[in-house]
């Protein structure tokens, strides 16, 4: 059994499909009989469906917006199935209502709960591939339940799990983790092997890396995840991730914000909510009121602090910098997001070459 996930990146436009149908076509051929691939949307496609949601309703609920943005993920399904059916393979394509895969109800990056493998293995015992749409499934009432922003990833890890497998290959535009942003940071060096730990921190903190949830849920169930590209001249592997491995790292999260409160009482009972639902958050102040930095999860912390009946003073874009080993080490904020990228760039010639 052979699970791969491929993102966002891979689907640039329709022949994108045709490449990663190509591959599992050579994949299938090299003796790889039953393969399970997990989807993203096309790149763009989740922002521009929560986008059309909006114009609509601005105060959309948040089931209703995981109902809409999972189709994304839901064509991107089909159009692969559509492709790799066109090379003569028998396949077929499941969404979060045939997975298996039941959640609980906190709409906009629900938690799994529990798993069902039937359905899979019933979809594979008639067709050689099945084709899996990402970040879905449903809660214990039915409902269809969006996993999070970039949490394909998850998806994937959780097939594997629950198929039994110890393995799942994971591609995007990169071969694998690097000590910075690649497309930042042009000194960036690859990290052949690192641990759960390690760069589900990275992820934690604003890495563009694999999804923490996803990370995590691998440790747990020891799934190991190979981060691989697939590219004209074939695929490249590049990070393993597994119990061992750590490297210095410096990343940039370009999109955090700042929730400020009138109070410390108040920042501390929020600070303990999102903790509560595994949001990583830093303490900080601005303009002399208390606030919160968000990093990551950042749709779903905005959405339980709005939920709560403690009003935010106000949300801030800022671009955080984050210094990583076996632990935090540094955060710094620039609101000029030129100026650090310039620290961040500085701080990885510092801390992580040679």
């Amino acid at each position: 059994m052979t699970i791969l996930k491929f993102g966002g990146s891979n689907f640039l436009g329709p022949e994108g499909y045709d490449r990663v149908a190509g591959h599992i076509a050579q994949r299938r051929a090299a003796g790889e009989n039953k393969i399970v691939v997990v989807v993203s949307a096309m790149k763009g496609e989740t922002d521009s469906l929560k986008a059309q949601m909006l114009e609509v309703n601005k105060e959309a609920s948040p089931s209703n917006l995981d109902a809409a943005m999972a189709t994304g993920e839901m064509i991107s399904a089909c159009r692969l199935e559509a492709a790799v059916s066109r090379l003569g393979i028998s396949v077929t394509s499941l969404n979060g209502y045939g997975l298996g895969i039941r959640t609980n109800s906190d709409f906009g990056r629900a938690t799994v709960e529990s798993v069902d493998p039937r359905r899979i293995r019933s979809a594979l015992q008639e067709h050689d591939v099945v084709i899996a749409a990402g970040a879905q499934a449903i809660n214990q009432s039915g409902r269809l339940t969006f996993l999070g922003r970039n949490a394909s990833d998850l998806t994937a890890v959780v097939i594997a799990s629950m198929l039994e497998e110890h393995a799942c290959e994971i591609y995007s535009d990169v071969p694998g983790v690097y000590t910075g942003d690649p497309n930042l940071i042009a000194e960036a060096q690859l990290i052949p092997k690192i641990a759960y730990e390690a760069i589900a921190a990275m992820s934690r903190y604003g890495a563009k890396v694999l999804h923490h949830g996803a990370v995590e849920y691998a440790e747990k169930h020891g799934v190991t995840i190979f981060c691989k590209s697939l590219t004209n001249d074939g695929v490249v592997t590049g990070t393993t991730v597994t119990g061992h491995g750590n490297a210095r790292s410096v990343t940039v999260a370009r999109d955090a914000v700042v929730i400020s409160f009138a109070s410390v009482a108040e920042r501390d009972n929020l600070r303990a909510l999102l903790d509560q639902h595994g949001i990583t958050t830093i303490d900080v102040n601005r303009n002399d009121m208390p606030g919160l930095c968000v990093m990551s999860d950042i749709d779903f912390a905005k959405q339980l602090v709005a939920g709560t009946c403690t009003p935010s003073i106000s949300v801030q874009s800022t671009t955080a910098v984050t210094e990583l080993d076996s632990s935090v080490l540094c955060v710094h904020f620039h609101g000029d997001y030129e100026r650090a990228l310039s620290l961040a760039r500085q701080l990885h010639e510092q801390n992580c070459l040679g």
